[in-house]
């Protein structure tokens, strides 16, 4: 066994142990130095992806996409168990040993073998049921990701613990850059579909070595009585909540493309790539440092709730006005970035901006109920959504791509604030500091949208889209700020924000 579980928390403990750090007085400056690193680690992502999604919509036709899509909406319900959960069981105990990691990692490897297995094993059956015998060899290719993921989850678990958020960033995007470089040179070779099939599996391979050897820890022989019972139980209940979810959340596709076909879900796909791709940037940067930092002070409520609710109200205020440019620049949004023969997104694109609103208000919830051992509570949330957002999306069929769309915003709507209201059951937070961390996000950008409408209607003269949505995102935006920094006076407090930063990059 290497020292590397000692020297990564850098902790004092002897080298069988990894103990979590519950010092706290120095969680402020460690939780903004990694969000900003993973900041920047995900705006170069969100730079990276809008690139390839730009070259791919150019290269490739709907069809593939659509293919693609059959495929993925299945791995994804398997990619849930790769990890089982026990990625975020490793960082939210305070104490893991040596052989616990190692009998988790080897649990985490049989999954992803077993997985590897089990998606080769259903590629008939997928193109039984799209009637589709393309998909076979797609499905094939894509098993093999799971290998990847399984054998790198411990290390990015290690990695998380220490914080350690400039080595997952690496990681992460030399697998990106790696990925799409292949995969742009593969579309320009017209090789169609498989070039997003190497999109999607080169990064896990990439990203597993360079977490390995950021670590350097090699894992040892399980051990069966190695106190990991309680862990596989979170991690179980973390897997069964995530794949409720993923059911609710991917019906739409599923629903799309059995019953309209490739080329509509090829289209329905890319509105809904395009437009959660800011979303999930912001999110992953967020969540990725707020959860090891709530776990650190899921003892302390008073400190936890303060914590929590500065994340959320930065998160919300950051994906407000996101969200709401979608839906007012539709047009010029798709003609940029997907294309003149890719009008069909628009009305999609437009009607999921409900969705990823309401997706900014909860999500967050889930950081707080994971990192603090609520996982049955949001599992019986999921619960609640799943068959809400199943049977909206299966009454919005009858109106193909557009009506599915409808029918998933009007659902998450409708579940926004019972979610929210049990989510925060029983903890220190109340229903008016909810209020108060999304008022002002909203405020700023009902003004902001005004300013934008009227101004826009001297706008005619720009007929190139990308001057057209530059010149009103700038005017949307600047107004936005304006609003909520000085309008709002939020200003003093982003200003203590920046203040806290500066002594920690100095350290750094």
């Amino acid at each position: 066994m290497s020292d590397a579980v000692a020297v990564i928390t850098g902790s004092a403990e002897p080298k069988t142990t990894a103990r979590l750090d519950t010092e706290t007085h120095d969680l402020r400056g460690r939780t903004v130095r990694g969000a900003l690193v993973a900041g920047m680690a995900q705006g170069t992502a969100f730079v990276l992806r809008t690139g390839s999604m730009i070259a791919m919509a150019r290269l490739l036709f709907p069809r593939d996409f659509g293919l693609f899509g059959m495929v993925t909406a299945f791995t994804g319900v398997l990619a849930l168990f790769r990890d089982f959960g026990l990625s975020m069981a490793s960082v939210t105990n305070i104490t893991v040993t040596e052989a616990q990691l190692s009998t988790l990692f080897w649990v985490n490897l049989a999954a992803g073998v077993t997985l590897t297995g089990v998606c080769a094993l259903s590629a008939p059956g997928l193109a039984f049921f799209y009637h589709e015998p393309r998909l076979v060899l797609i499905t094939l290719a894509l098993s093999t990701g799971f290998l990847f993921s399984g054998a790198s989850v411990q290390h990015r678990a290690l990695l998380q613990r220490a914080m350690r958020f400039g080595s997952i960033a690496i990681a992460d995007t030399a697998g990106l850059m790696v990925g799409i470089a292949a995969a742009i040179t593969m579309a320009t070779l017209g090789f169609g579909y498989w070039a997003l099939v190497v999109l999607s599996v080169m990064p896990a391979a990439v990203s597993a070595v360079c977490v390995w050897a950021f670590t350097g820890w090699i894992p040892g022989r399980p051990v069966r009585q190695s106190g990991v019972r309680s862990m596989l139980w979170y991690g179980g209940t973390v897997t069964l909540n995530n794949f409720v979810v993923y059911v609710a959340y991917n019906a739409d596709n599923v629903l799309v493309g059995r019953f309209w076909g490739a080329e509509a879900l090829g289209i329905y796909g890319r509105a809904f790539q395009l437009i959660s791709i800011p979303t999930e940037n912001l999110n992953s940067t967020i969540s990725q440092v707020a959860f090891p930092a709530l776990a650190r002070l899921r003892n302390e409520p008073a400190k936890l709730n303060r914590y929590f609710l500065r994340g959320y109200s930065l998160f919300f205020a950051l994906v407000v006005p996101l969200t709401a440019s979608c839906a007012l620049f539709a047009e010029d949004i798709v003609q940029v970035f997907l294309g003149p023969h890719w009008r069909d997104v628009v009305p999609i694109f437009r009607l999921l901006a409900p969705t990823m609103l309401v997706f900014a208000v909860i999500n967050p919830f889930g950081w707080l109920m994971m990192a603090t051992g609520y996982t049955a509570r949001s599992l019986r949330i999921a619960l609640m959504i799943c068959p809400v957002v199943i049977l909206a999306c299966f009454f919005g069929l009858k109106g193909g791509p557009q009506g599915v769309a409808a029918g998933f915003s009007a659902a998450m709507l409708l579940l926004a604030i019972p979610v929210v209201v049990w989510a925060k059951y029983g903890t220190a937070m109340t229903a008016r500091d909810v209020v108060s961390s999304t008022w002002p996000p909203l405020v700023a950008v009902a003004f902001a949208t005004a300013i934008t409408f009227v101004v826009s209607r001297f706008l005619t003269a720009f007929n190139l889209a990308l001057l057209h949505l530059s010149v009103e995102s700038a005017i949307f935006f600047g107004s936005y700020a304006a609003v909520l920094l000085f309008g709002l006076r939020r200003y003093p407090a982003y200003l203590m924000l920046l203040r806290e930063i500066r002594p920690v990059t100095n350290a750094g």
